[in-house]
């Protein structure tokens, strides 16, 4: 099945949120309401859990009016990245965002935080360059988070990254040359109809570039 709707370059200016809950009907139009036009919500790294995104529950989000991408889960604490694992999780968040059946472009983000610091730049670049090959194998457009502890230095993550697509973190330290974010977390945690979530909102970086999501 393909999700209903279609890629389009997301506008400034506009509010969204992610969420590590499934939002039902009711929520989503509560967001709605409350003036929120996008939700970004999880894949798996090596399997879909019960709170990750499902093709009804997108379906249920675009139906609602909100424009939607997806964001593969980071592991849990400081951990140690690789070219190997790169692969992995990449074509993981690609297949995965496949099944659920969004269309190909829609950007899909890395979350790029907490790293080792026992790490070396080249085990991260390796890392994000090896994820972005397999998502944009898949049909998709790789879009990179970056938050705490990136251990890549801002022109790293400029130079050295294959991305074109940056979101930036609450607490995030970097600057992304020339391009800076297309789209930036707020720093304080939110709740609609219960749900915790970060608020987001998308810009045009300096270079033009726009979020790329699906909808309605």
């Amino acid at each position: 099945m393909t999700l209903s709707g279609s890629i389009k370059n997301a506008p400034a200016g506009m509010k969204g949120f992610d969420a590590n809950q499934v939002i039902s009907a009711s929520v989503a139009r509560q967001f709605v309401e409350a003036g929120y036009q996008f939700a970004v919500r999880y894949v798996g790294r090596t399997q879909m859990a019960s709170h990750d995104l499902t093709t009804a529950e997108a379906a249920t989000l675009l139906e609602a009016g909100l424009a939607l991408m997806p964001v593969q889960h980071v592991e849990a604490g400081e951990w140690m990245p690789s070219a190997e694992l790169g692969t992995t999780y990449g074509r993981n968040a690609g297949q995965f965002t496949a099944a659920i059946g969004f269309p190909p472009g829609v950007n899909v983000w890395l979350d790029l935080e907490s790293v080792s610091t026992a790490a070396s730049p080249a085990d991260v670049i390796a890392y994000c360059n090896n994820w972005f090959g397999e998502v944009a194998a898949a049909g998709f457009t790789p879009g990179v988070y970056v938050g705490w502890q990136p251990m890549l230095s801002n022109a790293d993550l400029y130079n050295k990254l294959r991305f074109q697509h940056y979101w930036g973190a609450y607490n995030v330290d970097a600057v992304i040359p020339v391009r800076g974010w297309q789209m930036k977390q707020s720093p304080a945690r939110q709740q609609v109809a219960g749900i915790e979530h970060d608020d987001n909102l998308t810009h045009v970086d300096g270079a033009g570039g726009q979020v790329m999501w699906l909808a309605k």
